[in-house]
Parts: C-alpha cells; structure tokens; sequence
C-alpha cells in the first residue's frame, strides 16, 4: 500500500514515524535501541543530518529531521535500511529469546512486496509531516517527547534518555542535536505554556 504521505519540499524539516513490521517490539532490548542512535549520530556528523527531536519507542521512533543537502527522502532510506540491516544482523548473532519469532515476521512481511527478499524490519512509509511553522514544530516536539511519559514509563519526559527530552530541559543526551527555536510564552495565558513542567 503506498503512503498517502510524501515529501514534496526536501530542504524543509519534516516530523517522520518510522514502525517496525508486525508492531514488533524489538527496541524494548538496549543493544537495538543503542543501533539506532548510533545511526543516527553518525547521520548528524558525516550526512548533513540536521536533528531536531527524536524518541525510540518498543516498536517504533519518530524524529524531526532536515537534510542539510536537500535530499531527505535518501537519507531517510539510508537510515532505514542500515538500521534493519544491521539490527536484524544482531538478531541473528547475539542473545534474543524470540530470534525465531521475530525472524519469522520479518520473513512474512516480505510475502507481500517485492523490494525485500529475506526479511523486512521496517514498514514502508514515512508518514513524513513537513514542519511549516515554529508552533507545528513546538506541537511535534511536544508529542514526542511526551510519548514515554503517556506510555508510563517514565513521570517526567526528560527521564527518558532515548529521547532530545533532556536535550531541550537539561542541555544534555544521548546525541547532539539542533535545538529548535524556543517558543514564546503566551503571557495573556500563561497556563497554555506547561512544557517544562511535563519535561
């Protein structure tokens, strides 16, 4: 099935969701979470990776992300498929009690598209989101980050550390990304303006 959703401007920064097959819940392991932020971390310094936010989820990750070249839609692919290449890798070489399982929904996944021959991690699609103004990025920011807490996994967003959370209350995470501006308190209504709270 295509996505509805396309990136028709490459330069602009775009709010992506990327899934795992099946809504696996492969990152509730470290070793597959840690894949992804050294992916994208070597995205940031070697592939003009402009990084705004991100979290990982057990099933998924969504990031808000700009392409210092002007070609997000490849390094979107890049990112995807070295990660599914070099998770599934570890999938098959480390300890996991479900290797057989997820390997098999990797494997079924693959019955329905032609571009996959053996296994697909990710589903395909971005769902890409283009960022058009400073309170849409402050909204998607604020969606992600809050995904850990709304999961119950954690009170405070900042408490998470897959995630730009802490990056944005504390200057401090897991990778170095580009703050997005921050935005201005409504003083009419200052009760609109609970961010850091939740943070």
């Amino acid at each position: 099935m295509q996505d509805g959703y396309k990136i028709r401007d490459q330069t602009l920064p775009h709010f992506i969701t990327a899934t795992v097959v099946d809504w696996v819940d492969v990152f509730t392991r470290k070793t597959y979470r840690d894949t992804i932020i050294e992916c994208l971390d070597y995205c940031i310094a070697n592939k003009a990776m402009h990084l705004y936010g991100y979290v990982i989820m057990s099933n998924h990750t969504h990031i808000i992300v700009q392409s210092g070249d002007g070609q997000l839609s490849d390094l979107l692919r890049d990112f995807k498929k070295f990660t599914a290449t070099k998770i599934i890798e570890k999938i098959k070489t480390e300890p996991e009690s479900r290797r057989e399982w997820i390997l098999e929904r990797f494997k079924v996944a693959t019955e329905s598209h032609i571009r996959n021959k053996n296994h697909q991690f990710w589903k395909y699609g971005n769902h890409p989101e283009e960022i058009y103004t400073n309170k849409f990025m402050w909204s998607k920011l604020d969606y992600i980050h809050l995904n850990p807490v709304r999961a119950g996994i954690v009170e405070k967003a900042s408490q998470y550390i897959y995630s730009s959370a802490s990056n944005y209350v504390l200057d401090t995470g897991l990778l170095k990304i580009q703050k997005a501006d921050v935005p201005i308190v409504d003083t009419q209504n200052p009760n609109n303006f609970t961010r850091y709270n939740k943070y």
